[in-house]
């Protein structure tokens, strides 16, 4: 692996196995909105939310930094977390 492969990639998801078990809920920040959820990874916060990114086009960044689909499942959140969810504008 190159010395320069960090640099392009997105930073690696939080290990599932650190996910809290049962109903620990904590405060997260969803599209600038305070929330609480004990949703323990941000797909499960997807779909707690109802966004299922085949019906509408969207991406997230979790702290600012993209967060690529295939590991959202994967995406740990921890309390004080700032999710982010960006939609294409269309038009002219």
């Amino acid at each position: 692996m190159s010395r320069n492969a960090n640099l392009t990639t997105p930073a690696p998801a939080r290990s599932a196995t650190a996910a809290p078990t049962g109903d620990a809920r904590r405060n997260i920040r969803f599209n600038g909105e305070a929330m609480q959820t004990a949703a323990p990874t941000l797909q499960a916060l997807l779909d707690a939310r109802g966004l299922d990114p085949t019906r509408q086009a969207f991406v997230c960044a979790v702290n600012g930094t993209f967060v690529p689909r295939t590991r959202w499942a994967g995406q740990v959140l921890a309390a004080d977390d700032c999710v982010d969810i960006i939609t294409p504008v269309v038009g002219g």
